[in-house]
């Protein structure tokens, strides 16, 4: 059960209309959003900040941003945010392929190295303490520009926020986003958990 239950979509008209954005990413609105809207500036910043970090500037695609974010909520532990990254990389091309191999990332073929150090990278600085050293940021300036990296460390900021939000009101989790955690994560021990 959540700490606080979400509102209905159409209850602030302004955040329902930023929040449209999410019928493109997840297909429905989060109900991490719906929650926020009891603050509505805190929504309306949030959908703003979500925009501006993932919007498409050059080379980091809707679809590694969505795998960094994946690995930043398997790092924390957020259930809810795990299915909803999963879910929203398969939107952006993720095939089921890549989404299987996501947990063993640094083993397969499947990934390239520049993306292979933009997961460690998001994984380290996902962790608390936090575990970003020297190696992992010379890894990552190695195939990565500073403007990409302030990107990609945008999506893993994003997530921390997310990460901390479900998991301390264990939000409800849609069920679109179960049908996805249940397709690509269910395998290796996902579950709803505190969410469902």
């Amino acid at each position: 059960m959540p700490l606080v239950e979400p509102l209905a979509a159409d209850h602030d008209s302004e955040v329902a209309e930023l929040a449209r954005f999410f019928n493109e990413t997840l297909g429905f609105p989060p109900n991490s959003v719906l929650t926020m809207q009891r603050r509505p500036a805190i929504a309306k910043a949030f959908i703003a900040l979500n925009k501006a970090v993932m919007e498409n500037r050059g080379r980091v695609t809707a679809e590694q941003k969505r795998l960094i974010g994946y690995i930043a909520s398997l790092t924390a532990g957020c259930r809810y945010c795990q299915a909803h990254t999963v879910r929203a990389a398969e939107r952006y091309g993720g095939s089921d392929e890549r989404l299987a191999e996501i947990w063993t990332y640094e083993r397969s073929d499947l990934f390239t190295p520049a993306e292979k150090a933009a997961f460690a990278f998001a994984q380290a600085a996902s962790s608390v303490p936090n575990a970003v050293d020297e190696a992992i940021g010379a890894d990552l300036k190695t195939h990565w520009t500073d403007d990409e990296i302030v990107e990609i460390l945008g999506v893993i900021a994003l997530f921390g926020y997310l990460n901390r939000w479900n998991d301390s009101m264990a939000t409800s989790i849609e069920a679109g986003a179960v049908e996805s955690g249940e397709k690509h994560l269910a395998a290796r021990g996902w579950t709803p958990g505190k969410h469902g």
